[in-house]
């Protein structure tokens, strides 16, 4: 199937679905649907019925054995989420969906070489993407690979965990690399965006993302929740 067509197909059936979400700290289950995606920012009430959804812990445990390839191999393409199974790896396909004047190489239209990150989520700024410099635009996990293990996900199959770590619809996004690596593997609680426009929108997607599979959240990310949400 064309490319083009598959996703559009992926995104009508996600839309389709809707979202189911597991109750906090339950059994995790199969692998949730995708949430509709945000686009504006997000109400103080939407924020706070969010949070009020979501597991509290008193602080991040330390759990040990974390590596990179717990979550499978980097964006792998065999994945039940969007955009999975589509000949395509997750990275080519977030950036294909966020980035705008894209270039491909060949005509497969699977590996993006070029494009803009029109207003980076984290800072604002307009980014020219250009393979040769990949890092220069990274995609960030909004709730960390290795702040989940920690919080739980060291417990799943390893299905699940590549599912988390290619959750195109809920949990990755196009950013500076220099943003991102600031982020680190950071909570609201530890690190915000210092574009403030999308502060609200930021915490509600790291919301969302604990909600939907099933990961607590610390003490230190509510308060910052909630200190964010005065202003939403």
């Amino acid at each position: 199937m064309n490319r083009r067509l598959f996703g559009v197909l992926s995104i009508v059936t996600a839309l389709a679905t809707g979202c189911t979400f597991p109750a906090a700290g339950a059994d995790p289950g199969p692998t949730p649907k995708p949430s509709k995606p945000t686009t504006a920012s997000p109400s103080a009430k939407t924020i706070s019925t969010a949070l009020g959804r979501v597991k509290v812990v008193a602080a991040r445990p330390k759990v040990a054995g974390y590596q990179r390839d717990r979550f499978g191999g980097a964006w792998s393409d065999s994945h039940d989420g969007l955009g999975g199974h589509n000949g395509c790896d997750t990275r080519n396909d977030v950036l294909a969906a966020q980035l705008k004047n894209l270039k491909y190489r060949g005509k497969s239209q699977c590996v993006v070489i070029a494009g803009t990150l029109v207003a980076d989520p984290y800072t604002g700024k307009t980014i020219e993407f250009r393979k040769a410099k990949a890092t220069e635009v990274q995609i960030d996990h909004i709730y960390p690979l290795s702040r989940a293990w920690d919080m739980g996900a060291s417990k799943w199959p390893q299905q699940r965990r590549v599912d988390f770590a290619n959750d195109e619809a809920d949990n990755l996004l196009a950013v500076g690399g220099s943003a991102n690596m600031s982020k680190g593997d950071s909570g609201p609680g530890e690190w915000l965006p210092i574009n403030r426009k999308y502060s609200c929108t930021y915490v509600l997607r790291y919301l969302q993302a604990a909600r939907k599979w099933s990961l607590p959240i610390t003490a230190a990310d509510r308060d910052s929740v909630k200190a964010i949400n005065r202003t939403c």
